[in-house]
């Protein structure tokens, strides 16, 4: 892959919420210095980010809004596509895996919350979706709230704040029911083992639109209740790293990246979509 060094963003048109001056003597370490990467991202949300099978060497191969934002990520720090390896993480395992430098960074659908921030430093975000409910259309008594989930059983997956946002913080009293991801919970909504799938809005129109290839047919509540803002969580100490990776995200929405890729993967699905640049993290 041709390796492209790009100019400084014009601070006019540029939403990076610092000066581009990391720390001294941080390069070595940093992601925006390295010439190989390893992305933790999501295996198993369609449309975000899905293993869709292996390649000629045996790698996993992955696709997803998540996975070409990650892809252009890496381009535009200047790692060949042949340097860039994908690896599986789970919603619990994200902080303990950027931690321990087990992945460079993480890009999937990754809320940033005051709490993760405690463990990460987050650039972006790339992108804000928001919380609803996603239910079987047959369902006899159509669901139109989040209050009307009050006794249903709700999909819990460890570590995703989802769950904890409509028992907790919206005090409405749902009756859990875990799997391990969000693809388990969209097994288990199908086989009527639950009520009701509730989280970002792209995990919810990516499982329902690979529901319906197989004829099982998801609506939508459209009843949104929170701004999910996905940043790219990387370590607590990257300075330079974050800077670098906010003026990828900043160009990607000047080249209008980030606008076509959505419709890519979730025009079809009906979704009203967000292009609009959200307003980024800063890295000190």
């Amino acid at each position: 892959m041709t390796r492209v060094r790009w100019a400084a963003v014009p601070a006019a048109l540029s939403l990076l919420a610092t000066a581009a001056c990391g720390s001294v003597g941080q390069a070595d370490s940093s992601v925006a210095g390295k010439d190989a990467l390893v992305i933790g991202v999501q295996s198993d949300q369609p449309g975000l980010g899905e293993r869709i099978g292996s390649t000629e060497n045996g790698y996993d191969s992955y696709d997803g809004f998540d996975i070409d934002i990650a892809k252009e990520i890496a381009r535009q720090l200047e790692v060949p596509a042949a340097n860039v390896t994908f690896k599986p993480v789970t919603s619990k395992e994200r902080e303990e895996l950027i931690e321990s430098g087990d992945v460079d960074f993480v890009v999937g659908s990754y809320s940033i919350t005051p709490e993760r921030k405690t463990r990460v430093k987050f650039a972006g975000p790339y992108y804000v979706a928001h919380q609803d409910i996603l239910v079987r259309k047959s369902n006899p008594a159509p669901l139109r709230d989040l209050h009307g989930l009050g006794g249903k059983r709700l999909c819990m997956v460890p570590g995703s704040q989802s769950f904890q946002r409509v028992r907790t913080e919206q005090g409405v009293p749902v009756v859990p029911v875990e799997a391990k991801g969000y693809g388990e919970c969209l097994d288990k909504l199908i086989a009527g083992r639950l009520d009701a799938v509730s989280t970002d809005d792209l995990i919810l129109a990516g499982l329902a639109s690979k529901a319906a290839k197989t004829g099982d047919y998801m609506r939508m509540v459209n009843a949104p209740f929170s701004d999910e803002r996905y940043g790219v969580g990387l370590r607590k100490d990257d300075v330079d790293g974050c800077e670098a990776i906010n003026e990828a995200i900043t160009k990607m929405y000047q080249s209008d990246f980030v606008r076509l890729t959505l419709n890519r993967w979730f025009k079809p699905t009906g979704l009203e979509l967000t292009d609009t640049v959200p307003q980024f993290e800063g890295c000190i």
